[in-house]
């Protein structure tokens, strides 16, 4: 082999898998489905992409859903099992990975350093996130300081984030218990805008006073003794720590 080949075959090897925006919603979605313990199936996995911002749903009807799974298959980054679950491959999950960090990082940026509204992070991280290069990555990790954690308290993958405390969906505490909030979610701008006006973010604390299945809702009292309900559906997205 010439040094030639040998220099084209190196620089292959080291760069990057170039993916689509639309595959990195896709991995961004399921990886998102993963953390949080969900099935990922085609159906649920189309009701999950209808979350993201508008100019971002391209290819998320159920049929385009079944084509573009269909790809990322034979693309060596997704396979299915027994029970038709969604199983990101060892490539799947490394460009997964990627794109999450790279859109957790964008928030970060977009608010630390541009001085966002934390309500308007979220859906600005999903514009960025595709353009952000290897290099760009590196020069804003050193400028936030490497920081572990999105503004809304989501891990950032290779940022070597360890949790200190388990962490436990809202909707399945009782009453009385005391309460960190670790993460909340971040795809409703109008639920976001709530929570920032009632100081309801990672790191504050807050008291669960009522939980009534019957009715689906959860009661809590914030630091500021404000009391807030939420459903469940809302309750189950929230993350807390024990006190």
């Amino acid at each position: 082999m010439s040094p030639k080949s040998k220099n084209q075959k190196r620089a292959l090897t080291n760069t990057e898998v170039v993916l689509s925006p639309t595959t990195e919603n896709y991995l961004l979605t399921i990886f998102r489905m993963k953390e949080l313990g969900e099935k990922v199936t085609q159906s649920e996995l189309a009701e999950q992409l209808k979350s993201l911002p508008l100019h971002e749903r391209l290819g998320t009807t159920l049929p385009s859903v079944r084509g573009m799974l269909s790809r990322m298959t034979k693309e060596g980054l997704i396979k299915t099992d027994q029970n038709k679950e969604i199983i990101l491959t060892t490539l799947g999950r490394n460009s997964a990975e990627t794109i999450v960090r790279r859109h957790r990082l964008c928030e970060c940026m977009v608010v630390e350093l541009l001085g966002l509204e934390l309500y308007k992070a979220h859906e600005q991280a999903h514009r960025l996130e595709h353009a952000i290069t290897p290099e760009l990555e590196e020069k804003i990790v050193k400028r936030l300081g490497n920081p572990k954690t999105c503004p809304f308290g989501h891990p950032i993958p290779g940022s070597g984030y360890q949790s200190t405390k388990k962490s436990k969906p809202l909707d399945t505490q009782k009453p009385g218990m005391k309460f960190n909030i670790s993460r909340i979610p971040e795809d409703d701008q109008d639920l976001l805008k709530y929570f920032v006006e009632h100081d309801l973010m990672p790191g504050k604390s807050a008291t669960i006073t009522k939980s009534e299945p019957s009715l689906g809702v959860i009661t809590l009292k914030t630091e500021n003794n404000a009391e807030l309900v939420f459903s469940f559906a809302v309750a189950k997205l929230i993350h807390i720590s024990e006190l």
